[in-house]
This record gives C-alpha cells, sequence and structure tokens, in this order.
C-alpha cells in the first residue's frame, strides 16, 4: 500500500534532466489528499474558495476538496458524467460533460448554461477537456471516449469527427480550429499563448502535438512529444516558464507526471501508484501541482507556477 515519503527530498520526485531541479523543491512530497474514485479527472482551482474540484467520471459526480479543512464533500452529483474542467476570465467554471455531450457554463448563481452540445446540427460526441484564453475564446477537445460504453457516460453514436473548437468570446461561435487528430485529448497554451498543445491519444505511439497560434486559429502542427510504445499522456498544463506537465502512465514505471522542457525533452518525473489523468496548479501562490489519478488526488508543492488559463 502506497504510503507518502519522510524522506527528504522525495524519491518519488525524480529529475531526468539538471532543467527540472530549479523546478522541484527538496522539502516537498508528494501528499495523497482523497481515494476512493473510480476515474478521477479534471482538477480546477478555486482560489477565492481555497477549494479544489474534480471529475470522478464512472460515478457521475464532481468532488469537492477544501484546503483549509482537507474535508471532501460532492460538488455535483450527479454531473452529468463530467471530465474536463477549467474557470473562465470570470471565474465561472466551465465543465466538458460526456452524458449530455455538451460544454457547460456555471452562473455566480449555480444556475447552468449550456454553451455547445451541437456543430452544424450534430451532436456533439463527447467533450473532453477544455482551456481558456485571455481573450475569452474557450478551446475544447471532443473524442468519442463517453460514448463508446456506458461506463463513462452513454453507448452512443458519433455524428462528428473527433475535432478541436473554440467558442468565439461573447457569441460563442464555434469553429473548428483541428481535426484529422486521433482522438485528441488533453491540451494548453503556453504562457505567452503563441502555442496550442494538444495530446492525440489514439496515435501510435500516442504524442503531444503542438501547434502556432495565429488569433483564432492554428497553423504548423508538429509533434512536440513522442510518447514512445508505452507513454501515455493525457491532461497537460503549462508552468510560466513553459514546461509542459502531462498526466503519464500504463504501467509501474511509468505512471504519475512527466514533464517537458519547451524543447520537448523530458526533465522531470513525479512517481505516482496509479496513472494520473489529468493535473492543475492552484494553491494561494499557484505552485501546488494538484494530480488526478485513477482513484485518488495527489498534490505536490514546486519551485514553479502555473500559466494561466488552466
Amino acid at each position: 500500500m502506497w504510503q507518502p515519503s519522510q524522506r527528504y527530498p522525495d524519491p518519488a520526485v525524480q529529475t531526468l534532466d539538471p532543467r527540472f531541479e530549479r523546478l522541484r523543491l527538496p522539502f516537498a512530497t508528494v501528499e495523497r489528499l482523497a481515494e476512493g474514485c473510480r476515474w478521477a479527472e479534471g482538477p480546477v482551482w478555486f482560489g477565492d474558495g481555497r477549494f479544489l474540484v474534480w471529475s470522478d467520471i464512472p460515478n457521475d459526480r464532481m468532488l469537492k476538496w477544501d484546503e483549509e479543512t482537507g474535508a471532501v464533500s460532492h460538488f455535483r452529483k450527479p454531473a452529468n458524467y463530467a471530465n474536463g474542467n477549467t474557470r473562465d476570465r470570470h471565474g465561472r467554471l466551465i465543465t466538458c460533460e460526456h452524458d449530455s455531450r455538451r460544454v457547460t457554463r456555471t452562473e455566480y448563481d449555480g444556475t447552468i448554461t449550456v454553451l455547445i452540445d451541437r456543430f452544424e446540427g450534430k451532436r456533439l460526441n463527447s467533450p473532453n477537456d477544455v482551456v481558456v484564453k485571455s481573450d475569452g475564446s474557450i478551446w475544447f477537445t471532443d473524442p468519442p471516449f463517453g460514448i463508446r460504453s456506458n461506463y463513462e457516460g452513454h453507448l452512443d453514436t458519433e455524428e462528428l469527427p473527433g475535432n478541436v473548437y473554440r467558442l468565439a468570446p461573447d457569441s460563442l461561435r464555434p469553429t473548428v480550429v483541428a481535426e484529422g487528430i486521433n482522438c485528441p485529448n488533453g491540451l494548453c497554451f503556453s504562457p505567452d499563448e503563441s502555442l496550442l498543445y494538444i495530446v492525440e491519444s489514439r496515435s501510435v505511439p500516442r504524442c503531444i502535438r503542438v501547434f502556432d497560434v495565429t488569433g483564432e486559429t492554428i497553423r504548423n502542427g508538429r509533434i512536440f512529444v513522442d510518447a514512445g510504445p508505452q507513454g501515455t499522456p493525457d491532461g497537460i498544463r503549462c508552468d510560466i516558464e513553459g514546461n509542459v506537465w502531462a498526466g503519464w502512465g500504463m504501467s509501474e514505471a511509468l505512471d504519475g507526471v512527466r514533464v517537458f522542457a519547451p524543447d520537448g525533452a523530458p526533465i522531470g518525473h513525479i512517481a505516482l501508484p496509479e496513472r494520473c489523468a489529468n493535473i492543475c496548479f492552484g494553491g494561494a501562490k499557484r505552485n501546488r501541482l494538484f494530480m488526478a489519478a485513477s482513484h485518488s488526488l495527489y498534490a505536490l508543492y514546486v519551485a514553479t507556477q502555473g500559466a494561466a488559463g488552466g
């Protein structure tokens, strides 16, 4: 059974390249904050309330962890088999829902607004992950994972390719910004928003692609990380220095979070006892990495901060 390390530095925080040394804290260890999930996903930090919300997809619920007390409670149940979450630049919760095949916004009073559930008259597949750009536009991926079984949603028919979409600020007009990606999954912007990273989760081998952002579109797609025969990137986020932190896993040696420098080189790994699906930065200084990993939620203080918009 996993136990937190009593040693400093934590042997679970592994340096693969000297560049990682300045990102790790010698007196911080991996902590398990909650357990009992079936598939933990989509962590999002609420600094104004000092709590974290994340999804437990097969249990059709969203959970809340309170920083002050450590208490875990239901945030929303049922939750339409919610997956990825983020907040817009006004602090409102944006959620990808598998079962309802839509992206929603939770208003300040708790009511839910549907932002999109169809494109050109056809139903979305199962929106997976989402980020918000500084101009207020909402970018999300739409693979079919939630409609391929009754475990993370419900078995249903695919009506659209697995595209990546952008919702325009204010008008919410949808456009396809990337197509032809085999099951797009996690995504994030670089700190200056000049790059968009997208996980291609069913390519062989799996990979993280990167695109140049030109206003409302992206171009010049190329492979940022080739995950190799076993690596499995999932949710991703950038820190303020442009390093990419990726949920990783599929074997005991790989489970956790893999960290990549802006040139794509792997520089660090945070070993966890279970596959990590998604991550976010939070805490008062945005220097705490939260990791939604299969059955549990973990956290680690780091010597950097998360970029805005994730």
